[in-house]
């Protein structure tokens, strides 16, 4: 059974190439973190919708699900879209546990990547 599943979820774009970098970005999260389900989501414009990939972890077997904003900052798809899609997604799925984490903002990560790019510019 799985413990937990995420689920990737950005704005989405009518190019392939810009949304299968987040399936890039999952298949790097499952690599580092096996024992979780790893799924992505797109806002608009692509498939899946969040709903969809949601009732896929639940169907695999998910009872704790983490929705992660693919997204630098706070804007209206983070503070307000993608907690009112959980809530609705979440009142369907009472016995399960789905909860949104933060977008990735300063994180020092984030800050590590824009670094790392910077110099590799060079």
């Amino acid at each position: 059974m799985v413990k937990r599943a995420i689920v990737l979820i950005d704005h989405g774009s009518r190019r392939d190439e810009a949304n299968a970098q987040l399936e890039a970005v999952a298949a790097a999260v499952r690599a580092r973190s096996p024992d979780d389900l790893v799924e992505c989501a797109h806002m608009e414009l692509a498939e899946p919708t969040l709903a969809q990939a949601v009732e896929r972890c639940v169907a695999i077997g998910a009872r704790e699900i983490v929705v992660h904003p693919y997204f630098l900052g706070p804007g209206r798809h983070t503070q307000e879209d993608i907690p009112r899609l959980v809530a609705e997604i979440a009142a369907q799925h009472p016995d399960v546990s789905i909860r949104t984490s933060e977008p990735l903002g300063v994180h020092a990560g984030v800050v590590e990547a824009v670094l790392d790019r910077v110099n590799a510019s060079s």
